[in-house]
């Protein structure tokens, strides 16, 4: 007997919808089974996660915070996937885009304009796209991997960030932390209310995720994505450039991102230090599969994803376990996740072989 995964003639719309839900409740199970092994109550520990943080107003403010870089890059991301182009990198081009939008705030401290805060965030987007520019550069032109390429280039990007606030860009009245010069007023993301710290990069995620579903939903530029993610062959029929689509995907994903990092260095944090992510361009791809690339849903998964940050800082203070425990469950959520699409792409059969068992009786 054996188990054999036979492809579907159509996807199943019921499991479409199933698949991400179950993946939740497998993630909360084996959760709670892993809290049991570290010698915590489950409920408390789950209570801890998702629900102790959405009592108060400020940590609501909090989720916002966290959840407005997820949606942003996931958004940009899922673009990239459908159209079968695999950009791993997100969280290089979210750390560039923070550079170089930051590069009038610190170069130029002195200047107050109202046109600062908007150039700083086209210059972010479009380094974010330059980035993502080079992977697509590098499939175009050599056939190189874009996995390979967009993820050894986030190390790049994080490294340069970390010569730049420990050198360059340091701020010489900062007593020899490595960071920069702190923004002025008018480089600064405003809040969206005056309960809390929560800025327009929300707007800007929420924004950007209902673009993209008008586009992938009704432009021809959303049907190229669909068309030729699904079978090149039948793309370059209708007339449509995969070499071209591999610029749009990667380039608009960095865009996105870049735009996502001078959001959080100019709304959350204020300045540059070596440090300005706890993961957001790897955690996105979580969301872009939980929200099932489509955009409004990659708003649901955003907060969910967000939920765990959050969730686990307060998991170590109320029951003492380690930051690394987010990981762990955002891992488990990436996994069930993919292993749950199973469902809807294959059929999942027990075979006998009978010819094997009758021939193994006659040589007894």
């Amino acid at each position: 007997m054996r188990i054999e995964l036979e492809r579907r003639s159509r996807q199943s719309p019921v499991f479409a919808i199933v698949s991400p839900l179950l993946a939740l409740g497998l993630t909360l199970v084996f959760g709670g089974i892993m809290f049991m092994l570290l010698g915590k109550d489950p409920l408390s520990a789950l209570y801890s996660f998702f629900i102790e943080p959405l009592l108060e107003v400020w940590s609501l403010h909090e989720l916002a915070i966290k959840a407005a870089p997820l949606i942003l890059i996931a958004v940009g991301l899922s673009v990239c996937y459908r159209s079968n182009n695999w950009n791993i990198g997100a969280e290089g081009q979210f750390t560039v885009g923070a550079i170089i939008g930051s590069i009038l705030p610190i170069t130029f401290y002195e200047w107050h304009s109202p046109l600062l805060l908007p150039l700083m965030m086209i210059m972010g987007a479009i380094g974010g796209a330059v980035y993502g520019a080079i992977p697509a550069f590098l499939k175009t032109r050599f056939n190189t991997n874009e996995i390979l390429t967009s993820l050894m280039l986030v190390y790049i990007a994080q490294l340069f960030l970390d010569w730049l606030t420990r050198g360059v860009w340091k701020d010489p009245a900062g007593y020899n932390f490595p960071q920069s010069r702190s923004f002025v007023t008018e480089a600064v993301l405003p809040e969206i209310l005056s309960s809390g710290r929560a800025h327009m990069g929300l707007i800007f995620a929420l924004v950007a995720a209902f673009a993209v579903w008008f586009m992938m939903r009704f432009t021809l530029k959303g049907f190229q994505v669909v068309v030729l993610g699904q079978s090149e062959r039948a793309g370059r029929f209708a007339g449509f450039s995969a070499r071209k689509m591999v610029w749009f995907s990667l380039m608009f994903s960095g865009a996105l991102a870049g735009l996502a990092g001078i959001s959080e260095v100019s709304g959350s944090i204020g300045h540059l230090q070596p440090s300005i992510s706890p993961g957001y361009g790897f955690t996105a791809i979580i969301v872009a599969f939980l929200g099932r690339l489509n955009p409004l849903g990659i708003i649901a998964a955003g907060f969910v994803l967000a939920l765990t940050y959050l969730g686990g800082e307060a998991a170590q203070l109320s029951i003492g376990v380690s930051d690394k425990v987010t990981r762990v469950f955002q891992g488990l959520l990436l996994f069930f996740v993919l292993s749950c699409d199973t469902l809807i792409l294959y059929r999942v059969r027990l075979v006998f072989d009978r010819a094997r068992s009758a021939s193994g009786k006659a040589v007894s």
